[in-house]
């Protein structure tokens, strides 16, 4: 039997089969220091490969022995002595990653930054010193160390705020919370969300009372509001900032600054759901329906579902904050997961609907801008800013053939072509080709006509109809947080608006029926997600006209009932079985491989399998998988844990099936099992 201390290792290695626990002997020259959470090399298999791992557990040898018979292989090396995989963390990756049917390392990566050495010794030093403080005597025994105040200083905003944050969260609270559709000032003199200054103030309360707080957002534009309405609030030492934005040392040191023992304020986009916190007391998404908080890799878990279980784990509170209720928050409402938390009174926005408003003009009524949008914007920009919302950047993302209308595609890969400014010549939407001397495949024409006018060619017939006025274009290559209170037309892409000092003085929301054209499943989820995020820029009173849209939707923005329609919309899909009434998971393979992953499935209750068809390609212009069948398996969440289960088991056959030619040389690869379970691009 062997002595002292055995540990348990998650090796960082992506096959699927060696996603468990490894035994490693911990030599006597590291008995004093490993720790669990601490990154280490290990031997693995022969040859004298090392490679790294996390300690996830330190056992009795007596205990591992039960459980293992031979010699174990002692432990390298210590990476470094912080701990930098907290047990919460590991056991929320471990909960993520089988609910998924994928490995936790993959999601360990996403939870534990690159390492950054020259910040971990920074902070390994200042824990040292911090460490030598407390233990050294008080120079003063009668001085008592600073209390913070219950309650921090914060200002009086408006009654439906004071209620969420006196008694409706509790430490177990789950809410689903409609924001109040305004602007506020901060002391700064910064213009934020309301939303903003609801999230900081509740952070704010629970870090008085000695807890952490998680605030995640969809992108950088939300978090500066977000981060705006902080430092009005809080110091800037109890505040981290987690983003893609970061340099390397920068996000390793606000992760590493979350491993003390101080309560703070986490700050990020979907990935902060993962972050370390001491005491973690709240848990809150903005906009949880925005498909930016849906992770591109493996396991591909949504950071709502991950905030789920992680309040599970610790116990905090939990709030999914937005202007449109999301429909996967609306069934949790309805199980009585979430309780809904709404404002008692609140001022709407000014919205008109110009489809519901009777065009007697079929020229009037078919027109992009409507002359009802045109009037309010000249009457705005006598005011202030003027927003116009658009469908896509670009000048002209989508041209076709001037004399048979077809499509214009790109001789190399068929893509889409586009033009990027007036008189440029096309150019692929896929592979960039530049198509000089473009032919038609049908006509054999060569002029083109614009199909989709973009954001270019927006503010360049806006700055035409308008001479004088101030144009700025807000998209995605052209990145800007806020404007001033002066005359201008902001002409922006959905999601990109900037917020205006006090609001704009109009809004128009245009290309509503080509955003409607999109073929999804959540197409009119987003659309009125993206509707009611930009109306809520507008000031007090201002006109926001919807142009070219009518119907339920149309109606539930005019009266901001986004809730009301959320509601009839999961009812709908209910109904029909579809997500998120029901959970899917995409199974992608060979012919032989789909059937062998699928055959243990058939038998379940509350299973169906629609399929196999061909596989769609990976992305735009990406080739077609040849060969490739792709099933949907659609099951109630009852059934979730063992769907996950046997398609794990699958995958780890077929990733196990690979094999080494008789006479030596290369591995074979193996077949190809792609599973993603919610995947959001099957319907």
């Amino acid at each position: 039997m062997r002595s002292g201390v055995v540990a348990r290792v998650l090796i960082d290695n992506p096959l699927p089969q060696l996603d468990h626990l490894f035994d490693y002997g911990v030599p006597e020259a590291l008995a004093g220091a490993i720790r669990v959470g601490q990154r280490v090399k290990v031997p693995f298999r022969s040859g004298g490969r090392i490679i790294d791992a996390y300690v996830i557990e330190l056992v009795d040898a007596a205990e591992a022995d039960d459980s293992f018979s031979g010699t174990l292989s002692d432990i390298d090396s210590l990476v470094s002595t912080a701990a930098v995989l907290t047990p919460e963390v590991y056991e929320l990756a471990r909960r993520i990653a089988d609910r998924g049917a994928g490995s936790a390392i993959d999601v360990v990566r996403l939870a534990v930054p690159p390492r950054a050495v020259r910040a971990e010794k920074k902070w390994l030093a200042a824990q040292a010193d911090a460490e030598a403080a407390e233990s050294a005597p008080s120079r003063d025994p009668v001085a008592s160390p600073a209390v913070p105040s219950a309650e921090p200083a914060l200002p009086g905003l408006s009654g439906y705020t004071d209620a969420v944050v006196a008694g409706a969260l509790d430490p177990d609270g789950r809410v689903a919370m409609t924001a109040v559709p305004r602007l506020v000032q901060t002391a700064s003199g910064a213009w934020v969300g309301h939303w903003a200054l609801t999230m900081a103030e509740l952070a704010a309360r629970t870090l008085a009372g000695g807890r952490s707080a998680l605030l995640a957002v969809p992108d950088f534009r939300d978090q500066e509001q977000l981060l705006a309405a902080l430092h009005a609030l809080l110091p800037a030492e109890q505040i981290s900032r987690f983003d893609a934005r970061q340099t390397t040392t920068e996000r390793y040191s606000a992760f590493l600054a979350c491993l003390g023992p101080e309560p703070r304020v986490v700050v990020g986009n979907r990935s902060v759901v993962y972050a370390p916190a001491s005491a973690l007391g709240l848990i809150a998404l903005w906009d949880d329906g925005d498909p930016l908080y849906a992770e591109s890799l493996a396991p591909y878990a949504n950071a709502r579902d991950v905030a789920l279980i992680r309040q599970g784990l610790s116990g905090s509170a939990l709030v999914l904050l937005g202007h449109a209720r999301s429909i996967e928050a609306q069934r949790l409402v309805e199980i009585g997961w979430l309780h809904e938390l709404a404002p008692e009174r609140f001022s709407r926005p000014n919205i008109i609907a110009t489809a519901q408003q009777g065009q007697p003009d079929e020229h009037a009524q078919a027109a992009r801008i409507p002359s009802l949008a045109w009037r309010e914007a000249k009457d705005g920009l006598g005011r202030g800013p003027v927003l116009v919302q658009v469908a896509s950047p670009g000048y002209a993302p989508v041209v076709a053939c001037a004399s048979c209308r077809e499509a214009a595609r790109c001789a190399h890969c068929q893509g889409p072509l586009g033009q990027n400014a007036p008189g440029a010549a096309p150019s692929c939407r896929w592979c960039g080709a530049i198509a000089a001397n473009w032919t038609c495949g049908t006509c054999g024409g060569h002029a083109l006509r614009t199909v989709r006018i973009g954001a270019g060619r927006t503010a360049e017939e806006l700055g035409r109809a308008f001479p004088g006025a101030l144009v700025v274009v807000a998209d995605g290559e052209n990145p800007i947080l806020s404007v001033s209170a002066k005359p201008a037309l902001v002409i922006a892409t959905r999601g990109a608006e900037p917020v205006a000092a006090g609001g704009y003085a109009a809004v128009l929301l245009l290309d509503g029926e080509r955003m409607l054209g999109r073929e999804s499943l959540r197409v009119a989820e987003d659309a009125l997600r993206w509707w009611s995020n930009a109306a809520v820029l507008a000031a007090p009173g201002a006109p926001v006209i919807l142009a070219g849209v009518g119907g339920a939707l149309a109606s539930a923005l005019g009266t901001w009932q986004q809730a009301q329609w959320a509601a009839r919309e999961f009812a709908d899909r209910r109904a029909l079985r579809f997500p998120p009434a029901v959970r899917t998971a995409s199974v992608t393979a060979a012919p032989a491989v789909l059937d062998g992953a699928l055959a243990e499935l058939r038998e379940l209750d509350g299973v169906d399998i629609l399929g196999p068809v061909p596989a769609p390609p990976a992305g735009p212009g990406a080739a077609a998988s040849d060969g490739l069948m792709r099933a949907i398996v659609r099951f109630d969440y009852a059934a979730g844990a063992e769907v996950a289960r046997r398609l794990r088991a699958a995958i780890v056959a077929v990733a196990s099936s690979r094999r080494r030619p008789p006479k030596g040389g290369a591995f074979r690869p193996a077949p190809t099992l792609r599973v993603r379970f919610d995947d959001p691009e099957i319907f």
